[in-house]
């Protein structure tokens, strides 16, 4: 365990410089493009990238990683034979998916988005055809991410993501007059191609060897076949759902896409930090743990404790404190304090998800790992159905907050239902165990945010500059929050303290 704390410890710090270089990507973006039609129809392309993104870190990764840990204890040789043969299959399958991208790209993308503006439908059409021409490449760097993830090197994959994100800032601050919200693209893909390199150099340093070969052995590939498709559906289905949102999206009013993404790129903050790193060490435990149940219900615990004790406090403060963070990252040159009043908004009603998506990591990572692709799938589906249900009911009241509302609706019915199913093979002790750390988590998130709220509504704070506002409130709410968990919680305190030293947790 030390060592997963040491490497804890780092991709942590890692993930912190990635979500600040993504910060100083959309503060580029919106102080260079605002929230127009331009940056709509840049995000509405984005999409195909995280459908990408989603498939292999998501729909690859699940069913990847715990069958290569299984062979491997059997049959390390040809394991490594396979893994060879599914990393290039996938990638030739990619490769054929960029192609016919490319080529019906004018085609797709006005009947997936339907309501476009004609520049925004310009912008969306370009930039995804710049995706799909690199589409295999951004594939091939997620699917080493999963192999490296497999032998336990969590950091390269880390850097990977932040040179992508990075370069897309740099490209964008150095090339925007020549190449507009274009440059946002060439440096994403600039930065993956980077990312490729060191990804596979780090791999080629573990016992890994690259061969080019498209075998896979009949057993492997059969198990192999019979989990991903669901797990691939799975993962579509949630960028189903982001479809949809940002159809319903382009038909309200100029600049919703982008007051949205802005709003949930905050939300994610936490859950991106938390998914890769905390939840990725998780998984792999969970993996080596499915045949012994007292230690595997005990990771699912430390898991949904982790979650509750960071996330919560986390959500609770960006309600108070949500205007002034997005202020500060965003407002300035295009965009403008009503865009910012806007994108607040939006934040709001996306709150619960904070909690909702770390609480589910657990869930889905603990069913992935003991193979219920097909369980997760059935769950997963249903929500398309409830997402649009939602969007149609609430988008005519709410306008563009009505979707940020539905997705945290879909968020909550998510976990509920996979909880249920997880919990369900567990002893009731489990479950009585899970509400008890519930209710002892609310009474310190409540004792910081009061005092914050009231100290920002009704003393000159509250006027303060953005960044002053934040360099105010937030140390002195985790001051009130550690004080206050301590009290009410010790075990949970001293638990996470151990982890953070790097000790034994606490029993």
């Amino acid at each position: 365990m030390s060592t997963l704390k040491k490497t804890a410890i780092w991709i942590t710090l890692l993930a912190l410089v990635l979500k600040l270089s993504g910060f100083l990507r959309e503060s580029i973006v919106a102080r260079q493009f605002g929230a127009t039609e331009h940056t709509d129809g840049y995000l509405l392309a984005f999409s195909f990238i995280t459908l990408v993104v989603a498939m292999i870190s998501g729909g690859f990764n699940n069913v990847f990683l715990p069958q290569y840990v299984k062979s491997r204890k059997e049959d390390p040789e040809g394991t490594e034979k396979n893994a060879n043969g599914v990393m290039n299959s996938t990638v030739l399958l990619f490769l054929i998916i960029s192609l016919i991208g490319a080529i019906f790209v004018p085609y797709f993308v006005p009947f997936i988005f339907g309501n476009m503006t004609f520049l925004t439908e310009e912008v969306a059409v370009k930039i995804t055809r710049i995706f799909f021409i690199f589409m295999s490449a951004i594939a091939l760097n997620g699917i080493l991410e999963s192999y490296l993830q497999a032998k336990r090197i969590f950091v390269p994959a880390q850097i990977s993501k932040i040179l992508a994100t990075l370069m897309g800032a740099v490209f964008a601050l150095l090339f925007s007059e020549q190449w507009g919200i274009y440059s946002l693209a060439y440096g994403f893909v600039f930065g993956t191609v980077l990312g490729i390199i060191i990804q596979f150099y780090y791999l080629q340093k573990s016992d890994f060897r690259w061969r080019p070969n498209l075998t896979i052995e009949k057993d492997f590939r059969k198990a192999f076949i019979v989990l991903i498709i669901p797990s691939l559906l799975n993962s579509v289905v949630g960028q189903i759902n982001m479809f949809v949102n940002k159809i319903f999206a382009s038909g309200t009013v100029e600049g919703a896409v982008t007051y949205l993404n802005n709003a949930s790129l905050l939300v994610s903050i936490p859950n991106a930090i938390y998914a890769t790193t905390i939840a990725a060490i998780i998984f792999t435990l969970l993996s080596e743990q499915v045949d012994d149940m007292k230690k595997f219900q005990q990771t699912v615990f430390m898991g949904m404790e982790i979650s509750l004790v960071t996330l919560l406090p986390i959500a609770a403060g960006l309600l108070v404190v949500g205007d002034a963070a997005i202020a500060f990252v965003y407002e300035g040159g295009e965009y403008t304090a009503e865009d910012s009043y806007n994108t607040y908004l939006a934040l709001i009603f996306y709150l619960p998800m904070i909690v909702t998506q770390g609480l589910q990591f657990i869930t889905s990572k603990s069913m992935y790992a003991r193979g219920k692709t097909a369980i997760i799938f059935r769950i997963s589906v249903t929500t398309i159905a409830v997402n649009a249900l939602l969007n149609f009911l609430l988008v005519d009241r709410f306008g563009y907050t009505g979707l940020a509302l539905t997705s945290s609706i879909v968020s909550v019915y998510y976990l509920v239902v996979s909880s249920i199913v997880v919990y369900k093979e567990f002893p009731k002790a489990e479950v009585a165990r899970l509400f008890t750390l519930l209710l002892r988590v609310i009474p310190p998130t409540l004792i910081m945010t009061v005092p914050i709220w009231l100290l920002k509504e009704y003393t000159p704070i509250g006027g303060f500059y953005s960044l002053f506002q934040l360099a105010i409130l937030v140390p002195l709410g985790v001051i009130l929050y550690t004080g206050s968990l301590y009290i009410f919680y010790r075990q949970g305190f001293r638990r996470l303290l151990n982890i953070l030293r790097k000790k034994k947790p606490a029993s």
